[in-house]
């Protein structure tokens, strides 16, 4: 049995003015996608369950054809990730399965590995890595490791509907030049900020990001959410760029933390009629 985290969107997401210049940077939450895989060495039939989880089940097979043991079995996978909503719910469903076959195999599976198998089935999070990390999704690759965050409430809201990783990364992007060297900044600004702790400027560039992306998804809610934000004390609002989520940033170790919590759930209730709190995971 082994398991992965997921994120609630990204605290940053955009174009570098690079080769492979898409990235992001991870917010992870404590949501986990736990995974089991049981090796049956008297048939060649793989089954997953649920049965729609496609992706892990290829995934399984790749790890299982590589191995030399192709033999079947059966991977069960239960995450308390909603799909499609922008929190990693696939990125963890296939991390989770990765280190479930290796264990069961017996084999090796470090991180890059896991990459080079996720880079041929989709664009992914980097939830391969416990800590905030700055992450090239398209090709499935680390660009830094950015350290660790004292613990967050994300009070969130769910504009509805679901967005397919896979489709979403194929929609061409409208950025400018300009844009792309804005998000040299905000990348050298939020590394500062994880560096320095300084959880008002990681708000502040979760809620940059977040209006930078309204071109590619737009979300109608983000600024009512800042302005709730605004209104109860927030961090920042933090976003599932290639998703339907958006939640407002707290500093849960701040004085009145309890009440800017209740506050800011009331206030997007109100708003959108629907309201999650997430915690976000701080590594030592």
């Amino acid at each position: 049995m082994s398991s992965a985290f997921g994120t609630f969107g990204e605290l940053l997401q955009g174009v570098l003015p690079e080769a492979d210049g898409d990235f992001l940077v991870t917010l992870p939450v404590a949501r986990w996608a736990v995974a089991r895989f049981e090796v049956a060495p008297h048939t060649d039939v793989l089954e997953v369950w649920p049965p729609h989880k496609k992706k892990a089940l290829r995934l399984a097979s790749m790890i299982m054809e590589d191995s030399g043991r192709p033999t079947g079995g059966v991977l069960t996978i239960d995450s308390t990730l909603p799909e499609g909503k922008g929190l990693a719910s696939s990125s963890a469903d296939l991390v989770a399965t990765a280190r479930a076959v290796a264990n069961a195999l017996d084999e090796p599976m470090p991180p890059r590995r896991i990459e080079s198998y996720l880079a041929r089935i989709e664009p992914t999070d980097g939830v391969l890595y416990p800590s905030v990390v700055a992450f090239h999704h398209r090709s499935v690759r680390l660009r830094a490791r950015l350290g660790s965050l004292p613990s967050m409430a994300v009070v969130s809201v769910d504009e509805g509907g679901a967005v397919d990783t896979v489709d979403f990364n194929s929609i061409p992007k409208p950025f400018t030049a300009a844009d792309e060297r804005e998000y040299v900044r905000l990348l050298d600004r939020i590394t500062g900020a994880v560096a320095r702790q300084d959880l008002a400027e990681v708000g502040a560039v979760a809620t940059a990001s977040a209006r930078m992306n309204q071109v590619l998804r737009h979300k109608w809610s983000l600024e009512p959410m800042i302005a709730i934000c605004r209104e109860v004390g927030g961090l920042g609002v933090v976003v599932g760029h290639s998703g339907t989520t958006l939640g407002i940033l707290l500093d849960t170790s701040a004085p009145h933390s309890h009440g800017r919590l209740t506050a800011a759930a009331q206030a997007c209730q109100e708003l959108a009629g629907n309201v999650t709190v997430y915690r976000t995971l701080s590594f030592d």
